[in-house]
């Protein structure tokens, strides 16, 4: 549905624009906000795409449980561990929704000027009045441009929003988030008179993924925001699921595929928290194999621990988990 902006917009708290000829003086306003409209933002490069979507049906009810609470009004909030595919269903989801989509990645350097936007530059511009003969009246004035972030685009014009790495932003970041959530207006603490406040449009969804909380670099968000949307836990694909993804994005063989998700399970099963590898690890795998033309056992123990080790990431415990990668690999020689 395309907006409408005589559309009757349901606000469930206080409607603040009810009031704001009564509480604001008329301000003439110094900014140029720079507004896209529906037209100028095609959804496609906004976010990116999903290709080789698998559909099973362990993904199809992971699929329908965060559609089921954006029909009800509650944003999901979708947790499990790094490579599982939780961005991937986030994707998916904002795709079938059939309206553009932008994204946002959180950080522990997040603000909130990065959700809703800011000033992005000042322009200064001089006016000569040469109305009175021989005098010359001069003044200086300075416009300060406005700039929308991707929360204040999808409020306006009701697109979906993916909040990727949700709890890797600090919590004070995302404050601006309560209003949106439980009073369906966007509060922009620098602007100015009635324009600091935005009516949520009635299309707008939101959609945060979230690696669990015992992941290093991740905050718990503030509990007032957990009240306000509905966790869904993600743990990894079953066995003929990741086969099935891994066929579609590298091509391989199902005999392969099989191979790679069987010793890929075995390792993850065997290695500590947090450095199991998920389903991206044996698309990489998959795909570094793919790209020999032809491999010996030897190729195929580096092909894995180049992998693995930019999951494992320390240099110690690289080392540490060299021996239960070829144990692993030796074990299934002939299958892998």
């Amino acid at each position: 549905m395309r907006y409408n902006p005589s559309h009757k917009r349901i606000v469930r708290g206080r409607r603040l624009h009810d009031t704001m000829d009564e509480n604001f003086s008329t301000l003439e306003s110094q900014r140029e906000p720079i507004e896209l409209s529906f037209e100028q933002i095609p959804a496609g490069v906004l976010v990116p795409t999903v290709e080789n979507f698998v559909e099973t049906e362990q993904v199809r009810n992971l699929k329908n449980r965060v559609r089921l609470w954006i029909k009800a009004g509650y944003p999901p909030h979708i947790v499990g561990p790094t490579g599982c595919g939780k961005t991937t269903l986030a994707l998916q989801v904002a795709k079938e929704l059939e309206r553009p989509t932008l994204w946002i990645n959180g950080d522990e350097q997040m603000t909130t000027t990065d959700l809703i936007g800011g000033y992005s530059e000042k322009e200064a511009e001089s006016v000569r009045d040469r109305f009175v003969h021989n005098v010359l009246l001069a003044k200086d004035r300075t416009k300060l441009l406005w700039v929308d972030n991707p929360l204040t685009i999808a409020c306006k014009y009701g697109y979906t929003l993916i909040y990727n790495e949700f709890s890797r932003a600090k919590p004070e970041a995302n404050n601006v988030l309560l209003s949106v959530l439980e009073e369906n207006i966007l509060e922009l603490p620098t602007m100015f008179g009635k324009e600091r406040y935005i009516d949520v449009h009635p299309d707008f969804n939101i959609i945060f993924t979230s690696n669990s909380i015992e992941y290093a670099g991740v905050y718990r968000p503030q509990d007032a925001l957990l009240d306000r949307m509905v966790d869904i836990y993600m743990d990894y694909y079953d066995f003929d699921t990741e086969v099935k993804i891994i066929q579609a994005h590298t091509g391989i063989s199902l005999n392969e595929a099989e191979k790679i998700v069987k010793a890929v399970r075995t390792i993850r099963d065997k290695m500590p928290d947090p450095y199991k590898p998920g389903t991206r690890a044996e698309i990489m795998i998959s795909q570094g194999l793919k790209a020999m033309d032809g491999y010996l056992k030897e190729d195929i123990e580096n092909i894995y621990m180049d992998v693995l080790a930019t999951k494992i990431g320390e240099p110690k415990e690289v080392l540490k988990q060299i021996g239960l990668i070829k144990k692993v690999l030796n074990e299934n020689d002939g299958d892998v």
